[in-house]
């Protein structure tokens, strides 16, 4: 802490560092060093996985951190010399199993598969952080919340959380246990990018997987887009006009 109570930051932790002798490194050399000495993922099991969208290959791997369990689907021999096609995936259970039309992860998972599928290469990464990391409990309180008027990041911050708590740690070893050094990153969330580099990993391209939007989801999508980052291609004019101003009035 500062003399005045508030948090210190960076420049002032370098001046404490200097007036006590003391050593200083940065959290992504942390990540890097527990990444070489620590393994927090253990393999389960492998087997094949026919769908729809292709023959895939599934492994089961658990955390050693919190004991979940996370999925990935892999397609084709993954060389760790060159880029590979993956989707970093978080579970949406209303979303990519009963088809709920407030998201739009189910059509970006599946079309994801299908983008795989027809590179012959790749890998979904499926995590279990259900509602960017807050749980399904409290993803359904925000739903509540999101029908008398909330926004999904207003939503959040009234429960208590901040906006999105996913971590992409254990993801990052799971793709490294997979082989994958360079990948070409399917997602509209710049976020991911950042969290995924800081952990070791080169990202040399970001595919964009935009789905197209329905009534349930445009101000789900804006938000996402306005208040999170996203990158996404809303025509902020057409939509303009099918919002009410009470929902545009959020989204501002």
């Amino acid at each position: 802490m500062k003399d005045n109570g508030e948090m210190a930051r960076l420049p002032d932790l370098f001046e404490i560092a200097e007036k006590f002798d003391l050593k200083i490194i940065s959290i992504k050399d942390l990540i890097h060093y527990r990444l070489q000495k620590e393994r927090l993922i253990e393999r389960l099991v492998d087997t094949n996985l026919p769908t729809e969208f292709g023959k895939f290959k599934i492994v089961l791997y658990k955390s050693k951190v919190d004991s979940k369990e996370h999925i990935a689907i892999t397609k084709g021999k993954i060389d760790s010399s060159k880029p590979v096609l993956v989707r970093v995936h978080s579970e949406c259970l209303t979303g990519d199993i009963f088809g709920s039309l407030r998201c739009d992860c189910r059509a970006q998972l599946h079309e994801s598969l299908r983008m795989i599928e027809e590179n012959d290469n790749g890998v979904v990464l499926y995590m279990r952080q259900e509602g960017r990391g807050i749980g399904l409990h409290n993803k359904l309180k925000a739903y509540r919340l999101q029908e008398r008027g909330r926004d999904t990041v207003e939503a959040n911050i009234e429960l208590g959380f901040k906006p999105d708590l996913r971590d992409y740690g254990i993801g990052a070893q799971i793709l490294r246990d997979l082989g994958v050094r360079k990948m070409k990153l399917m997602t509209n969330n710049p976020k991911k990018v950042i969290g995924l580099n800081a952990y070791g990993l080169e990202i040399t391209e970001r595919v964009p997987i935009e789905i197209k939007s329905n009534p349930d989801n445009e101000v789900y999508l804006q938000t996402k887009k306005d208040k999170l980052g996203h990158l996404l291609l809303i025509n902020s004019q057409d939509f303009n006009k099918k919002i009410s101003k009470k929902q545009r009035k959020k989204i501002n």
